[in-house]
Formats: structure tokens, C-alpha cells, sequence
């Protein structure tokens, strides 16, 4: 099914991106502001802290925008002023929402069943979060991912580049190779389209996330891949005492996580570790939640549970979601990443 040509492959996504430059009006750049009496180097000043969309813009406080080194509060107001010309932020219609939710693009994880569970696949303009134990499929997702974004949308793919942020150092660039192979993809120019950053702190990470808008607003990016979103946490802040203080700094990574995925029409795919609860009580027969507390579960569009089952089998089960039924299905890890379970 997903045996393509080479050729035919390069001409597919060639017509997919003239496709893709009709939608690109989902963000203004943050360069039209000079068309508004904002002069150059105030631009520059923004763009150098990572604000490169008018919608990037109007997600950030004015109390942040004057915390930028050259921009007075009478240089920000005018600024917001003139953003708020070139982007509706106010209240538009359930029509007009619906409408907005035709952009969503849903990139299939290689398994029919997984896509049916999730209506599609992983959705652009959320983020989706995958928790569970050591060897339950999470990363192998992930890797699946990195490949079937880059499909045409013609094929269920997202036609688009993907941006993989390592905490834990469990990217493997060899293991994309079958798994491109399996989709009819070339794996050079698959693995080219991956950018790739392993983090060692909790600010090392959210430095990241700022640095990705440059890149974001230059080239289609449909995914973002943060493999796992509390580790750095769990080692960088120990016990009680620093609780409130991780809490605060990971809802600020998360929320950065949302804008990230609503401002470039991205999906946000977010792996998650379990933490034992001994208090669960003796009727609870799994006594492991998901770590992050209730700001990680707020955060979240979709949450996902992995657990193992016999053999390759893994089984997933919605744990969480705006608009799909709590329901669970089965897949299987094979060489080529995520497919359907063999009986």
C-alpha cells in the first residue's frame, strides 16, 4: 500500500506544496508589522526573542514583551496595536470555528486500528501525550512518526518536516531507516527532514522550544516530537520542597508546547513517564499514574495509556480526550515501526 516509486513520490509531494502555500495565511509573518508604522529594528528585537508569527505576538504578555531588552511599554503597546490590525483575536462563530477545525491535519502512526482509535491519527493543533512503562511502545511511536509526517496527505501523512527534541537519548536515526523503507520512502532525504536535539536540562529544553519558531516560520513543520516532556524535571528538581517551583516551570514549558501547535498548525506528540502510587488503595489493579501531576493532565489535548501485551503486542487505550470515546486498541512493533497486530 505504501510502496511508492521514487519518482513519483518526489512529483506527489511537489503537488502537495503548492497546495500547502494556499493554507500558509494561517499565520501572518510578524515582518507585515512595518506595513504598520513598526519600524524595522523593533521587528528584529522580536524576532531575536523568538516571536516570528503575529499570532506568536498576541500569545505573549505585555509584561514579557517590555522584559525584552530595547522595547519600552509605549514601543509594546503600539506594537500589540498594530498586530491586533492584522489578526482577528477576538470572538468569532461556532461556524467560524468549525471551519478553522478544517485545518487540522491528522498524520496516521502506521496501525489501522491505533488510527481508528484516534479518529485519524495524531492531530495537528493539540498535543498528544503517550504515558506508560519502559518498553510500551512510546519511542517506537515516535520513530514511526518521524516517517509517516513526511507521507503526502494524499496517503494519511502530514507532508511536512519534524522536529525531535531527546531528553532520555533514545533517538535512533538507523531505526527510521526500515521504518522508511516500509513506507516506499527514500531514508536519506527522510532522515533530512528531521531536526534533531537531545536536551540535558529542564532549561536546555525550553531553550529549544523558543529556538524552533525561527525554524517553524522558514519551513512546513507538522510535527514536533518531545521524547519524554518530565524527565529533566524529575532529575533537576528533587523532593517536596521544590514541588510548586518544577510545577510552575513545567505548566510554563507546556503552555509553550500549545503555542507551538496552535501558531504553526503542528502536532505536539509528548511521551510521559508513570510514577507508583502504593497509596492507590487494594481495589486499584494498576497502581501507576502518569508523572507531571495535574498541570501535565490539563496541559494534554490527548492522553494516551501504553501498556505491554503478549509478546510485540502493545495495547493503547484513550485515557483522555475532548472528543473521542474511552476505547482501546491493539498494535504491534515490527521492524518497519507501528502496524497492525498480527493473531
Amino acid at each position: 500500500m505504501y510502496a511508492l516509486k521514487a519518482e513519483e513520490h518526489n512529483q506527489l509531494q511537489l503537488v502537495e506544496r503548492e497546495e500547502i502555500d494556499d493554507e500558509e495565511d494561517l499565520f501572518e509573518g510578524i515582518d507585515k508589522l512595518t506595513a504598520h508604522g513598526i519600524n524595522a529594528g523593533d521587528v528584529k528585537k522580536l524576532q531575536d526573542a523568538g516571536i516570528y508569527t503575529c499570532n506568536g505576538l498576541m500569545m505573549h504578555t505585555k509584561k514579557s514583551l517590555t522584559g525584552i531588552k530595547g522595547l519600552s511599554e509605549a514601543k509594546v503597546d503600539k506594537i500589540c496595536e498594530a498586530a491586533e490590525k492584522l489578526v482577528n483575536f477576538g470572538y468569532i462563530t461556532g461556524t467560524d470555528a468549525l471551519l478553522k477545525r478544517k485545518a487540522v491535519i491528522r498524520i496516521t502512526t502506521g496501525s489501522q486500528a491505533l488510527d481508528e482509535l484516534l479518529g485519524g491519527g495524531i492531530e495537528t493543533l493539540a498535543i498528544t501525550e503517550a504515558f506508560g512503562e519502559f518498553r510500551s511502545g512510546k519511542t517506537q511511536l515516535a520513530h514511526t512518526l518521524c516517517v509517516s509526517t513526511q507521507l503526502p496527505t494524499s496517503m494519511r501523512g502530514g507532508n511536512g518536516k519534524v522536529a525531535y527534541i531527546d531528553t532520555e537519548g533514545t533517538f535512533r536515526p538507523d531505526r527510521i531507516v526500515p521504518i522508511a523503507e516500509r513506507f516506499g520512502m527514500d531514508a536519506a532525504a527522510v532522515l533530512d527532514n528531521i531536526i534533531y536535539a537531545r536536551a540535558y536540562t529542564y532549561e536546555h529544553q525550553y531553550n529549544l522550544l523558543l529556538g524552533l519558531a525561527a525554524k517553524m516560520a522558514e519551513e512546513p513543520f507538522r510535527l514536533l516530537i518531545v521524547d519524554s516532556v518530565i524527565a529533566l524535571f524529575r532529575v533537576d528538581f528533587s523532593g517536596r520542597g521544590e514541588l510548586a517551583e518544577r510545577q510552575q516551570k513545567l505548566a510554563q514549558m507546556l503552555s509553550r508546547l500549545i503555542k507551538i501547535a496552535e501558531e504553526f498548525n503542528v502536532a505536539v506528540y509528548m511521551t510521559n513517564q508513570v510514577i507508583a502510587d502504593p497509596g492507590g488503595g487494594v481495589f486499584v489493579t494498576d497502581p501507576k499514574k502518569p508523572a507531571g501531576g495535574h498541570v501535565l493532565a490539563h496541559a494534554a489535548t490527548v492522553r494516551l495509556m501504553f501498556r505491554k501485551g503478549k509478546g510485540e503486542q502493545r495495547i493503547c487505550k484513550v485515557f483522555d480526550a475532548p472528543n473521542l470515546p474511552e476505547a482501546e486498541a491493539v498494535f504491534q512493533i515490527t521492524g518497519g515501526g507501528i502496524a497492525d497486530a498480527k493473531d
